[in-house]
């Protein structure tokens, strides 16, 4: 099971090699979940780094949700199923020129099981 340490210690890891020392994260609480919301630059960041690559080291692909905004080019099948990795999510919304993430960890046995979820944003 994934613990709230490790859950703890991606957030730190997104915030402190993602988004680099001039960070703007903004936290995110509720009930079931914690979050960050990316600025762009942040979302860049973190799209030419690392941090995909380790996160999907550790969290399976089916335990990661995925909010794609309606104008995706990333195929969703027809039971909602994305079909794309951690990294191309989130390089998606860092190519729009106001394109960010807001990245969730989930309380464990929430959310259907997922452990992350991410949202892209963009106008």
């Amino acid at each position: 099971m994934f613990s709230a340490a490790v859950s703890t210690a991606l957030v730190g890891a997104t915030v402190a090699f993602g988004a680099g020392s001039a960070a703007a994260v903004e936290p995110i609480a509720q009930p079931d979940r914690i979050g960050v919301q990316l600025s762009h630059a942040e979302t860049r960041m973190v799209a030419d780094g690392p941090i995909p690559a380790v996160v999907t080291m550790f969290v399976p692909l089916n335990r990661i949700g995925v909010g794609l905004k309606a104008d995706t080019a990333i195929y969703k099948d027809e039971n909602g199923g994305v079909h794309a990795s951690l990294r191309q999510t989130i390089v998606e919304a860092a190519n729009h020129s106001d394109g960010t993430i807001t990245l969730f960890l989930n309380a464990p046995g929430t959310r259907n099981g997922r452990v992350l979820d991410v949202y892209q944003n963009w106008s």
